[in-house]
């Protein structure tokens, strides 16, 4: 379904996820979510912790809803999991939405924290640089966040933001998920421990 940012009912899926210490995976959490701020679908998934399956967790999570009506996706970070990355461009090309992927800080990068977890660090860096740098937007709220996207512009991304987000700078749709990944990280038995991620 074409994005018209402007729409009145642009429907999101936000994405958001939470860990425990020493958790062997990380619950992921996605709430559809429309402009009037109307939550009409939830969705879990997990991630490995230290692993390389964010992007297909994410991609099986909107597959699981069986949405037509969805517009985009909407990412809390795409370096989730203790560097398991998402991978932007390939969750918009295989769904076939734009999205929108955010953080709130500014940052120098993560290569060397990379390098300093994983004892192969190649494949990893060579993903985190595919993923591009990041786009300061300013929203309506006067907080700024950092975009990464695909299939969808700047001023079109910075619109879509500004509908969703009531204060501060994090959208509704990723506030809620986060929320309910929190809920599910906590009531979730811890399924393994796991020393420092080396792989």
């Amino acid at each position: 379904m074409p994005l018209h940012a402007t729409k009145k009912a642009i429907r999101a899926l936000g994405v958001a996820e939470s860990f425990r210490p020493r958790a062997k995976e990380s619950i992921l959490a996605g709430v559809v979510m429309r402009t009037d701020l109307v939550v009409d679908g939830l969705v879990f998934g997990a991630a490995t912790v230290g692993g390389d399956d964010a992007t297909d967790s994410v991609l099986k999570m909107f597959r699981r809803l069986k949405r037509g009506d969805v517009n985009l996706i909407l990412l809390s970070g795409c370096i989730i999991s203790r560097y398991n990355i998402v991978d932007v461009d390939e969750v918009s090309r295989r769904s076939g939405l734009p999205v929108i992927c955010l953080t709130y800080n500014e940052s120098g990068g993560i290569e060397h924290a990379i390098r300093k977890n994983f004892e192969h660090p190649e494949e990893r860096i060579a993903r985190y640089r595919k993923l591009g740098g990041r786009a300061p937007v300013p929203l309506h709220t006067g907080h700024r966040v950092f975009v990464r996207s695909a299939q969808i512009s700047q001023a079109d991304a910075k619109a879509v933001l500004d509908a969703f987000t009531l204060q501060g700078a994090v959208p509704e749709p990723i506030r809620v998920a986060r929320l309910l990944a929190r809920s599910g990280s906590a009531l979730r038995p811890l399924r393994a421990a796991r020393g420092p991620s080396r792989t």
